[in-house]
């Protein structure tokens, strides 16, 4: 226990660093409180006088008493004996009637109604400033952490992806930072003006009865053990919660994105029943956590009736038979008390509200923590141009330590301008082995040079601004044809773009689309057809004009017409580059310098195609007479 609450403040502490940026607006939130707090007391204090005004005056006139005399007659006494307190109601007291007191009733009236209807008008003019520059305290906290976040997780390996699920991440970065704002709120908006009230409120409420005052305090004992139980139960349901949430955006993301499956194979019925019991789930822990934050409030409520009844019961006998209470103040101290109420009440709720987003907290933060593997030495070198070869010197890898090898002592070179052909059976680690090279991931063991230098001790952007990959599944964005062409790329030329396009034979579809090069393609490109897209990645990898190339089975996903379209652009692209290509097609392993076959993350064979395909009980001969043989006939 002792060990969760110290990671809870120090996560709590840690979201508190994320304001420093702010700290003149949470000064003025500071400020404005104040005088709102001010202003929030003295409009409750007016009651007594006006209640005064209203009822006493008769009394007076026959004693021929003004207020102020009348006032300053009772309390010389009270001062006298009562200390600090009493010293500070007769100042007070004695100002305010000062000023109230009016030869003519209508006038008296009219004053401390004018001083009501100004103390109104300050208090919120003082509580809208303060929420506007909470608000963008608030606002702003949001959009920096998000920033942080996001930017974080462009830093990270591929490895960090291959183990989180997206709709998770999607979650933390929404709802998780949602939640924190809550807590923020609670610090400093709850935190600074309720306690200002309460405590101006308590130096109302003793300087008219020091005795009612600590009538109205037996329930703070009590409502404190409640809140401190409730709070650990709370921080722990939330982080549930949170996890839930992420779970449910997960499954949103794969069904909706994988909805043509689920329709192809009638498990709409199925998927709707694992929706119904993720939101079950849900709906419960959100009933729970509902159950456990809002038992607080009603408990402290009864409290503080029970202490608002026993200060009637005394405050009444005061007023009724000893006669040591007025009236009025009797009156004024129990709207004093009512008013202090609902800031208690509100209080009640900050430490339930600062777990919920310190549980929150703690899965942004798991992101944030996570450690940047991929990234540059301190004297890393600029790559500035490929002169010789690619050597992969006894190259092993792995995702983590409890996961077996996924490639395993790979040893090969591959010359400037020469075409290096992967073949393999399906998870042979070809996939894996390309991605070695621009770095989305970092060997376990061995290295990669690249004219000699070990691609680690290269900048990794200038790395990476050297290397073009085509994947199989084309990733597109959300945009116009001409920017995901462009991508990557500041300030090109529309000629160039159209050059591009050309030469990956995809000028003339785009020619034919509503918008032309200006037609946003949807989500992941889905406007477009497979070939489309992916000859919209090839125009975009032809742009870049790398001099290293990475083709990882480029034509597999087209079908016979746009196949014929691209294999040219293709071949276009492979000239005079030094290019990798994971093999579709027969034509490009029969062109290709070096044919590299690899079965369960080793190589097991590598040569040209004419030197594989003599070896009948080799794995490439096996490969090419149940694959490639069958494409012959559209070489």
């Amino acid at each position: 226990m002792n060990e969760l609450n110290f990671n809870r403040r120090k996560v709590y502490f840690r979201i508190l660093n994320y304001l420093k940026p702010f700290w003149r607006h949470l000064l003025g939130v500071l400020i404005t409180s104040i005088f709102f707090t001010v202003f929030s007391g003295l409009s409750i204090y007016l009651t007594i006088p006006l209640l005064e005004t209203l009822f006493q005056t008769e009394l007076r006139e026959e004693q021929h008493l003004s207020p102020t005399a009348e006032l300053s007659q009772k309390l010389e006494t009270q001062a006298k004996s009562g200390g600090f307190l009493s010293g500070l109601k007769r100042e007070l007291s004695e100002n305010l009637y000062a000023f109230i007191d009016r030869p003519s009733k209508r006038e008296s009236l009219l004053r401390i109604c004018g001083l009501i209807v100004l103390t109104f008008f300050l208090k919120g003019l003082f509580g809208y400033v303060q929420s506007y520059l909470m608000a963008y305290i608030e606002q702003g906290f949001i959009k920096n952490l998000r920033n942080e976040t996001f930017s974080h997780l462009n830093k990270l390996s591929l490895k960090y992806f291959t183990n989180e699920r997206i709709g998770n991440l999607i979650s933390r970065i929404t709802n998780d930072i949602t939640m924190i704002n809550t807590g923020i709120s609670a610090s400093f908006v709850t935190l600074t003006k309720d306690p200002l009230l309460v405590i101006v409120f308590l130096i109302l409420a003793l300087a008219i009865s020091w005795q009612l005052t600590l009538l109205s305090l037996i329930v703070m004992p009590f409502s404190l053990v409640i809140i401190s139980w409730l709070g650990v139960k709370l921080y722990k349901q939330s982080y549930i919660l949170q996890s839930k949430m992420a779970d449910l955006t997960s499954f949103l993301q794969e069904k909706i994105y994988g909805t043509k499956i689920v329709k192809a194979f009638n498990m709409e019925a199925k998927e709707n029943e694992n929706f119904f019991e993720l939101t079950n789930h849900f709906f419960r822990i959100i009933l729970r956590i509902t159950r456990i934050r809002n038992i607080a409030p009603p408990v402290t409520e009864f409290f503080s009736i029970l202490a608002g009844v026993l200060i009637i019961w005394y405050g009444g006998i005061q007023v009724l038979e000893s006669h040591t209470l007025k009236a009025s103040e009797f009156l004024g101290f129990l709207f004093i008390i009512f008013q202090i109420m609902p800031p208690i009440k509100e209080l009640s709720n900050v430490a339930n509200r600062i777990q919920e987003s310190t549980a929150a907290a703690s899965r942004v933060f798991e992101i944030i923590d996570e450690p940047i593997t991929i990234k540059n030495k301190p004297d890393a070198i600029p790559f500035k141009s490929f002169n010789d070869k690619i050597v992969f010197d006894k190259v092993s890898f792995h995702y983590d330590e409890n996961h077996k090898y996924i490639l395993r002592n790979i040893s090969f070179e591959v010359k400037k301008g020469e075409i290096a052909a992967l073949v393999g059976p399906s998870g042979a680690g070809k996939t894996t082995l390309v991605d070695l090279i621009p770095r989305f991931y970092d060997v376990t063991e061995g290295a990669i040079y690249i004219d000699g230098i070990d691609i680690r001790d290269y900048d990794l952007k200038t790395l990476r601004n050297n290397i073009g990959i085509v994947t199989q599944d084309p990733i597109l964005f959300n945009d116009t044809i001409r920017n995901n062409i462009s991508y990557g790329m500041e300030k090109v030329e529309f000629e160039e773009v159209v050059r591009a396009a050309k030469a990956a034979n995809a000028h003339d579809f785009i020619l034919q689309l509503p918008d032309g090069y200006d037609t946003i393609i949807g989500e992941r490109g889905l406007k477009l057809s497979g070939g489309q897209r992916q000859r919209i990645s090839i125009a975009r990898a032809i742009l870049k004009n790398p001099p290293i190339m990475i083709l990882d089975e480029a034509t597999s996903a087209l079908d016979s017409e746009s196949e014929i379209l691209v294999q040219e652009a293709i071949e276009n692209l492979m000239k005079d580059r030094t290019t990798f290509v994971i093999a579709h097609r027969l034509s490009t392993v029969r062109n290709a310098d070096k044919v590299i076959v690899i079965d369960e993350g080793r190589i097991v064979q590598i040569g040209t195609h004419s030197e594989l395909i003599q070896d009948i009980n080799g794995l490439y001969y096996r490969l090419y007479t149940l694959q490639f043989r069958f494409n012959e006939v559209d070489e």
